[in-house]
């Protein structure tokens, strides 16, 4: 078997999902709210009507024409369609390898932009946020010039610190940009701003976005506008049939209720906002801002310097209390003693809070 696999890849690790039988999950950025009952019944009664013994047709071109009108994508643009932003993701290393070509990305930062940039066999430069989750333009612009990037991706909010970056910073990156820009706008439907009016007065940049924080985590579409010319490129690339009826059937319905999902979004930002206040008062706690359905919290450093770092003993002690959240403390340096919660609903944040003082 080690002659069959590649080196790289039994050196690496799995994307590891958590355990979340009997718990709150909230390590995911999920949107916690389930459809109405009677939609539930109305989605089933459209699914259970599908062909599914034949491949997808042209209802998967109904739901590009559908998020192109919801995403308000400008004349002249495009849209290719993605089992989940993942795949996407992964299509661009494939699109993009030139020899020597690059792959940048702020860190901390989205873990796939570096996975898919390895198991591409491409190199992945990494230029560290300020101490206060910003970008560094000096050390950007430096990277940039070094090394040439064949894509730079700019999460718009970032993840795993949930905050939108300066505008201005960002246009001169794009400038200072020789390859392809990707504004990734997972976190949407909850930021206060997007990219897609600023879009069309660039060619090289790519926005993508999915449907899994709207609402549909468990349907995995995700998609990608940018020039007509270049979409068409990157498509040859796309694996035929990628996106399958039952997950197309499902977008195109919930896209015909976009209004449903809107209320839950803006619940969540209410709910984040309590949250926000509520843990801004818990002692040595540091809660840093927030434009996705995400709060970054800093936990004063532990007692004991040589037992687990005060991120792990509260990610343990959560858990022991029923809540699932996230310790980001081993990504990245900048990240030390930070969980990240999702927002979820009054009684699962209610729940997270308490537990989370009780671990302090």
């Amino acid at each position: 078997m080690a002659r069959t696999l590649r080196s790289d890849v039994a050196g690496m690790h799995a994307y590891a999902v958590q355990d979340a039988r009997g718990l709150h999950k909230l390590d995911a950025m999920e949107n916690p709210h389930r459809l109405p009952a009677a939609m539930q019944q109305q989605l089933g009664q459209r699914l259970g009507a599908l062909a599914l013994n034949r491949y997808p047709d042209g209802r998967i071109d109904d739901l590009r024409r559908a998020l192109m009108t919801h995403a308000q994508v400008p004349d002249g643009f495009d849209l290719m369609l993605g089992n989940g932003s993942d795949e996407l993701i992964s299509m661009l290393a494939i699109a993009c390898d030139v020899p020597d070509a690059t792959i940048m990305a702020p860190v901390p930062g989205f873990v796939m932009y570096r996975m898919s940039a390895q198991l591409q066999g491409l190199r992945f430069v990494g230029v560290d946020l300020t101490a206060d989750f910003e970008l560094d333009e000096g050390a950007m612009l430096q990277a940039i010039a070094e090394h040439q990037p064949a894509i730079l991706y700019l999460a718009y909010p970032n993840n795993p610190t949930a905050n939108l970056w300066d505008d201005a910073v960002i246009d001169r990156l794009i400038a200072a940009a020789p390859g392809l820009v990707v504004m990734d706008e997972a976190y949407q439907p909850f930021a206060g701003r997007s990219f897609i009016d600023r879009l069309a007065a660039h060619a090289h940049v790519l926005l993508m976005r999915t449907m899994s924080k709207f609402g549909l985590a468990g349907v995995r579409i995700g998609y990608l506008i940018g020039r007509s010319p270049l979409i068409a490129e990157i498509d040859k690339v796309r694996p035929p049939y990628n996106v399958s009826v039952l997950n197309a059937e499902c977008a195109l319905f919930a896209l015909e209720h976009a209004e449903v999902f809107a209320a839950q979004a803006q619940d969540i930002v209410v709910q984040r906002q309590w949250l926000v206040a509520q843990l801004s008062q818990l002692p040595g706690v540091h809660c840093f801002a927030s434009e996705a359905n995400m709060l970054l919290v800093r936990l004063p450093e532990a007692a004991a310097a040589d037992g687990p770092s005060a991120s792990a003993a509260a990610f343990a002690g959560m858990r022991a209390r029923g809540v699932l959240v996230k310790d980001v403390s081993g990504m990245h340096p900048l990240l030390r003693n930070c969980l990240r919660l999702t927002v979820g609903t009054e009684p699962e944040n209610q729940a997270m809070l308490q537990a989370l003082k009780e671990c302090l």
